[in-house]
């Protein structure tokens, strides 16, 4: 593991020290490795959104109501299994 240097305004240490007490974090370190994990993980569900939201529409055969609510279906449970949202 690495360690790193960051420099952050004094409202935004406050904003921090009050939010580990509010979540029961241990230190400043485990909050903001949480919050990276987080943003991280945002930035993916972002880019799949997008990758899908291209995708959508490209196929040239016909396909039902009911087969397109079962697609939808499994791919948001495949999201869900990945990023564990439930």
């Amino acid at each position: 593991m690495q360690a790193i240097t960051i420099k952050m305004e004094n409202k935004l240490l406050e904003e921090i020290d009050q939010k580990l007490e509010d979540n029961r974090y241990s230190t400043r370190t485990e909050f903001i490795r949480d919050a990276i994990r987080e943003k991280l993980s945002e930035l993916e569900k972002e880019e799949v959104l997008k990758t899908l939201s291209m995708l959508r529409g490209s196929s040239k055969r016909k396909t039902s109501d009911a087969q397109l609510h079962a697609a939808s279906n499994k791919a948001f449970e495949m999201l869900e299994k990945k990023f564990n949202i439930k």
